[in-house]
């Protein structure tokens, strides 16, 4: 008579102590991202709130700048034109709906309150208008008070350009550099990106604030999640043996 064959569960235990490591880092690195996907949740209301809010007097001092991100703030000073610098490029969509290069106009302005100076990103201008006498009307003098959203100045990016402060040209903002032609020691620690309220000439264009923030953390958790089971799947299916019996 012939022998019978059956499937017994028998794991190898080199296989299975990496199978086991395998598991582990894949639970882990899903675990990471629902943590990731809760900071991010948290990240985006805070966001939201903030930008929904009624704007705040700029406080005089700033410990913790990243509390401040994307406020909604409101400060009065002077601008010192004359010391403006550019950071671009940076697009603007026309009433034609074609996207036109120009720079963002960065401008310090020296505060009422005597609590120093403070870089305002007053907003976008075409790159033939880059000049502030092709837009004299909107070089305002005196005292103004603006309304902005504050941001934390992030650092350089990878593969940047190196800034020409010499020509007053900016691809990333160096606030060392940018005081040093504010003629002070230091900018405060924010940058405020001036509302959609309209300057004299129209130019520059206030209202740039972009936020894109990408949540794709739940997708890459499953994905983990996935991949940890599926290697589950393989690992029993792979520890099943025949044996025979008589």
């Amino acid at each position: 008579m012939s022998a019978a064959a059956r499937r017994i569960f028998r794991p190898h235990l080199l296989p299975s102590i990496a199978a086991l490591v395998a598991l582990l880092i894949l639970v882990g690195l899903g675990t990471w991202q629902m943590d990731r996907l809760a900071w991010k949740n948290d990240l985006i209301a805070r966001i939201d709130a903030g930008l929904a809010a009624d704007p705040v007097d700029l406080p005089a001092a700033i410990d913790h700048p990243a509390d401040w991100e994307y406020r909604r703030v409101r400060v009065t000073g002077r601008f010192l034109h004359e010391r403006e610098t550019y950071i671009g490029p940076r697009l603007y969509a026309g009433p034609d709906g074609r996207q036109q290069q120009g720079v963002h106009v960065l401008t310090p302005l020296v505060r009422d309150d005597g609590a120093g100076m403070v870089l305002i990103d007053r907003g976008w201008v075409p790159l033939d208008r880059r000049d502030p006498a092709g837009r004299a009307e909107g070089q305002l003098d005196g005292s103004v008070t603006i309304t902005a959203i504050a941001r934390v100045p992030q650092d350089r990016a990878f593969m940047q350009p190196d800034n020409d402060p010499a020509t007053r040209t900016f691809f990333w903002l160096d606030m060392p550099a940018l005081a040093a032609i504010a003629g002070v020691d230091r900018l405060g620690p924010l940058v405020l990106q001036v509302d959609a309220t309209p300057n004299p000439g129209g130019l520059p264009i206030g209202g740039r604030t972009i936020v894109a923030l990408k949540n794709d953390h739940l997708s890459y958790a499953l994905t983990w999640y996935g991949l940890a089971l599926t290697l589950v799947g393989v690992f029993i299916a792979a520890s099943f043996r025949r044996q025979e019996t008589p």
